[in-house]
């Protein structure tokens, strides 16, 4: 069956991304300039929604300067002028959701050429992302050439871990992009299809656990927050896995969650990748723990409220994400929402790639009152690391009901949810209090189960709803 597979280009940007990985920072530069001067003319081009932006930009700049220069766009912007925004207009929108809304047809290309994915919507509105073949052969080099190079000696005589036994495990309900990814690689190579295969994240707990311990997976790949959620099973007694790799991506893997995994999992090797719907596969991380942005590939802005720069080793309140290798639907100046922080000192490993830590997304900070009279923000990453450093919380859900008041979701019950609620409601309470807010109040649930959005992300932290 055919997919969107392109062995030329594939092998031409496995060298090209295997040469940058090793090369200096000012080659990395270069190779930003003249593929963002590649991108710039196919949205001019073809793209209304970037023309407008683009045609008032003097000639002969350099193409870093000319995008400092462009009004950043939002996923809203684009999704309402679809049309205006791709450059292939046989992309109609109507036809694509037809597309992503028949689970059959998950993995297959649309009008023979493209892969196409939705986003979960978790930013208030999903999103439909097209790519060619040069498109997923760039995601396939950085995923084969700088992801997960854990275990040398084993990878060198095995790259593409034909020899493992592989479970995704996440939302297999719609056109996501790692079901769609893990899809797409079984009809590439159909003698993988007994050795790789996906699990739902939805399904109740116990027949999950079931239909793992029958695989029997060497590799788990899925979202911190469900393998944390495994690894308690496996600590109970109830998951039997003998593991060598984890693999976890889309959403934040603090270091607490890594090492409940690496006692969970006796041997285990988990490494991290940070990766959207708008950019597959944005960073990976090093033997060293520091994940590297693929910036030869993508830029990454990290900006403020008024989308003004952030200096190195300031946090973002949000990003705006330039993709360097899609001409069929561009992103440039995308507000992404992420907030980011990208670190001065160039990583010990060697890579001249920069080194960034994410924290969460701007959608999911809680905004309390402080002491001061103004209010004070307090990010998801650094919520759920008190949590689970401090109260030894993994599975929990946060609500905020008012400027003053939070609610702590568990779903333990009886007098171990007593005990785990009161650890939780005084590592939250002392953390606010060191973040400058009043005295919050934090009302316990129990005997409660995470949600999980359509695409299998647990909804941990849920600010105040507006209005």
């Amino acid at each position: 069956m055919s997919t969107v597979f392109d062995a030329w280009q594939y092998g031409q940007i496995s060298a090209e991304v295997s040469l940058a990985g090793h090369g200096r920072r000012t080659e990395i530069r270069r190779l930003q300039q003249l593929r963002l001067a590649q991108v710039l003319l196919a949205a001019v081009r073809g793209s209304s929604v970037y023309r407008q932006r683009l045609h008032r930009l003097p000639d002969g700049l350099d193409p870093l300067k000319i995008l400092a220069r462009i009004p950043p766009v939002t996923r809203h912007e684009l999704m309402d002028r679809f049309a205006e925004w791709v450059t292939d207009p046989e992309l109609e929108l109507s036809a694509l959701r037809a597309h992503t809304a028949d689970p059959g047809r998950i993995g297959e290309p649309f009008l023979g050429r493209y892969l196409v994915w939705e986003s979960s919507g978790t930013s208030g509105m999903p999103g439909i992302f097209v790519q060619d073949a040069r498109c997923m052969a760039v995601y396939d080099a950085l995923e084969s050439q700088r992801r997960s190079r854990v275990q040398a000696l084993r990878r060198w005589f095995d790259p593409l871990c034909l020899s493992e036994r592989i479970a995704f495990v996440g939302a297999t309900g719609g056109h996501f992009a790692s079901y769609v990814s893990v899809e797409r690689l079984r009809r590439l190579q159909p003698w993988l299809a007994q050795s790789v295969r996906s699990f739902s994240i939805l399904q109740p707990l116990d027949a999950l656990v079931a239909e793992l311990n029958d695989f029997a997976p060497t590799v788990l790949a899925s979202y911190p927050t469900a393998a944390a959620v495994l690894g308690q099973e496996a600590r109970e007694g109830r998951l039997h896995l003998k593991l060598r790799e984890i693999w976890t991506g889309g959403e934040t893997l603090t270091e607490a969650v890594r090492r409940r995994l690496e006692t969970a999992f006796s041997g285990v090797s988990v490494r991290n990748s940070y990766g959207a719907s708008e950019f597959l596969a944005m960073a990976w991380e090093c033997d060293h723990g520091h994940l590297h942005l693929n910036s030869d590939w993508v830029i990454l802005e990290p900006v403020d409220e008024h989308h003004r720069p952030v200096p190195e080793g300031h946090a973002s309140a949000a990003v705006l994400l330039t993709h360097l290798a899609n001409t069929v639907q561009p992103l440039i100046r995308y507000d992404l929402g992420d907030h980011l922080r990208f670190l001065p000192e160039p990583c010990s490993c060697g890579s001249p790639l920069p080194v960034i830590e994410v924290q969460g997304r701007r959608d999911d900070t809680l905004h309390v009152e402080g002491r001061h009279g103004h209010a004070v923000a307090l990010l998801p990453l650094a919520v759920s690391t008190v949590l689970e450093e401090q109260a030894g919380l993994f599975d929990f859900q946060v609500c905020q009901e008012d400027a003053r008041t939070l609610q702590l979701r568990l779903p333990q019950s009886g007098q171990e949810g007593r005990a785990a609620l009161a650890l939780g409601r005084k590592a939250l309470q002392a953390y606010a209090r060191t973040q400058g807010s009043v005295p919050l109040r934090v009302q316990g649930v129990l005997g409660c189960q995470v949600p999980r959005g359509r695409s299998g992300k647990s909804c941990r932290i849920l600010p105040q709803e507006s209005g």
